[in-house]
């Protein structure tokens, strides 16, 4: 029997990359799986995770999309992994000296505001149910272990270290209503945010000193898996608050210029 046996888990933003892997991870385990994600990615999404997922077009920024999505799950919500977010680079988003008012505005609304409201949507479900439940949010590193030379995006890294003090405070809150709010730290993982950084020799070479974990490489999307599956589970039943870093060990590298 899986981990996640007959657990009813939502996904925003499982349609590519790491929700896309997690969402066949929860699979495997035997979960019922629903994922809102990008409408282009969704054929593609369908295509890997077959017809025992549940797979819909949103967007995690507005509200009405995210609550729409959580209300159609049938029975009982047990889960929440929100992964939805990305880079604000194009849109402004910079060193502080370069950062735009409209770059700081859309990173923010697109890592924050949209797992705000994620959770909000599950947090009134799981009150409506009475029956507790999990939450499991996609942070970065950069929230609260930045590198100067490659990765300099000061709304993004102000989004992710948000994140965590939201997941905390919110995890104290609703403790005693046995809801339990957890966050994942990765590293630089293969996906489609990073292809600036995939495509740059420079930032590959650095990768593999600040994560020198398995010869040095850059994450999978796959790497993050079995820690969700964890926080998602009734084998973290006694866990709340934690964030937890999967990275390859950036946090505690120097990383070489």
């Amino acid at each position: 029997m899986g981990l996640l046996q007959h657990k009813n888990i939502a996904v925003v933003g499982g349609t590519s990359g790491i929700g896309l892997a997690a969402s066949q991870a929860f699979l495997r385990e035997g979960a019922r799986v629903y994922i809102m994600g990008r409408a282009e990615s969704l054929d593609a999404a369908r295509e890997v995770l077959g017809e025992r997922a549940v797979v819909r077009a949103g967007d995690a920024r507005h509200e009405a999309d995210v609550t729409a999505w959580l209300d159609a799950v049938p029975g009982e919500l047990h889960g929440l992994y929100h992964v939805a977010g990305g880079s604000g680079r194009r849109q402004g988003d910079g060193a502080l000296h370069e950062l735009t008012e409209e770059g700081w505005a859309f990173t923010l609304e697109l890592n924050l505001t949209s797992l705000m409201l994620s959770n909000r949507a599950a947090i009134r479900r799981f009150l409506r149910q009475g029956s507790g439940g999990a939450i499991l949010n996609l942070g970065s590193v950069l929230g609260c272990a930045p590198s100067r030379a490659y990765f300099a995006s000061h709304a993004y890294a102000a989004a992710k270290g948000a994140a965590i003090g939201f997941t905390k405070s919110v995890a104290a809150y609703y403790a005693p209503q046995n809801i339990r709010v957890n966050l994942l730290m990765p590293g630089l993982v293969h996906s489609p945010m990073s292809q600036r950084a995939m495509g740059d020799e420079a930032i590959v070479a650095f990768t593999r000193t600040k994560q020198p974990l398995d010869g040095g490489r850059v994450g999978l999307p796959e790497d993050l898996d079995a820690a969700a599956v964890y926080f998602l589970s009734d084998g973290s039943r006694f866990a709340t608050g934690r964030t937890l870093a999967v990275d390859g060990g950036w946090m505690l590298s120097d990383g070489q210029l």
